[in-house]
């Protein structure tokens, strides 16, 4: 029996549930079984030697991972260098001096392609690289379906508008995940990536010295907090690139402490410690910060879904050979 057997105009929304069922049985746990069989154990030993030398780099890679999905779905287009006819992603306000990772992701497929030339998108191995670089600090190890493939543009005004800000209002971070098929619960949970990692002074010094305009601190940042932070970031201009953990207490292990942050008020972004001044937000955050598993349960979860925003799969974009360049 063929689709033509059917009244399709009077099933509209049965179709399109098929069809998106279709798309994204493209991707699939084995899709590279047969034509690349050793890519995980390739990527394992490409990023272990990293992560052994700079912890910090795990988070710097599930940063660039999050930045490339949420904007125009996953497609490498993060990884793109500025062309003469576009300035690219890695030129946008989220991006600028701040995200790092890139020349692994050139060594991890440097790797891949030595055994499988012209074979696994960059989009997959940047995937695949994150998870197993979370991995290597304690965070889960998730499975991951594969066969997404690379696209060929890249927006600096996308990653401008669509990457979550530290100083914007939760709502309005709330409905950019929502915008990309994610829910409330994928970002708290997400947000939960900041257990690792550091933070430039400047997306939080305002929660120093000058709080919403008042010539204050942030009421809702603990003293003692507040006190090291301000050495760290003393209020001058030259200090906006100095560094501080998103979790002071277990800073390269990846773990449940960001949630009990949270609750004692010692969040380092504004965005984070917003998630206290709702009330569903912060139900989600008392869960996770006494159910360890819990959050790691459900951040594998959430990941598979931030991995499948977007996608190009099919005969859509292209398996790029330099991750930085469009074939």
């Amino acid at each position: 029996m063929t689709l033509r057997a059917y009244n399709l105009s009077a099933v509209p929304f049965i179709f399109l549930l098929f069809l998106g069922h279709l798309a994204k049985s493209q991707l699939d746990y084995r899709f590279y079984d047969s034509t690349c069989p050793n890519l995980t154990r390739i990527v394992r030993y490409s990023i272990w030697p990293v992560i052994a030398n700079d912890t910090r780099m795990a988070a710097s890679l599930l940063r660039l991972h999050f930045h490339d999905c949420i904007v125009n779905g996953c497609d490498g287009s993060v990884l793109l260098d500025p062309t003469s006819t576009s300035t690219g992603e890695k030129n946008a306000r989220p991006n600028r001096n701040s995200a790092r990772g890139f020349e692994v992701i050139d060594k991890v497929k440097a790797d891949v392609e030595k055994v499988c030339p012209s074979t696994v998108s960059c989009t997959d191995i940047l995937t695949l690289a994150t998870n197993v670089a979370l991995s290597l600090v304690g965070g889960p190890s998730y499975y991951i379906p594969l066969g997404r493939r690379d696209g060929v543009t890249a927006s600096e005004s996308a990653a401008n508008s669509d990457i979550p800000s530290p100083f914007e209002p939760l709502k309005n971070i709330t409905a950019k995940f929502t915008s990309k098929g994610l829910n409330l619960q994928d970002m708290v949970v997400l947000s939960g990536a900041h257990t690792i990692g550091f933070a430039h002074c400047s997306t939080f010094k305002e929660r120093l010295f000058d709080f919403d305009n008042t010539g204050s601190p942030d009421p809702n940042l603990d003293t003692s907090l507040l006190s090291n932070l301000q050495s760290v970031c003393p209020n001058q201009a030259s200090s906006d690139t100095n560094l501080a953990p998103l979790d002071p207490v277990t800073i390269n292990k990846f773990d449940n402490i960001y949630y009990k942050n949270l609750m004692n008020k010692t969040g380092l972004l504004r965005s984070d410690q917003a998630l206290m001044g709702d009330n569903t937000t912060a139900a989600m955050v008392f869960n996770y910060s006494k159910y360890p598993y819990l959050f790691s349960r459900d951040f594998g979860a959430s990941m598979v879904k931030l991995g499948n925003v977007g996608i190009l799969t099919g005969q859509d974009g292209e398996i790029r050979k330099n991750c930085r360049v469009v074939n």
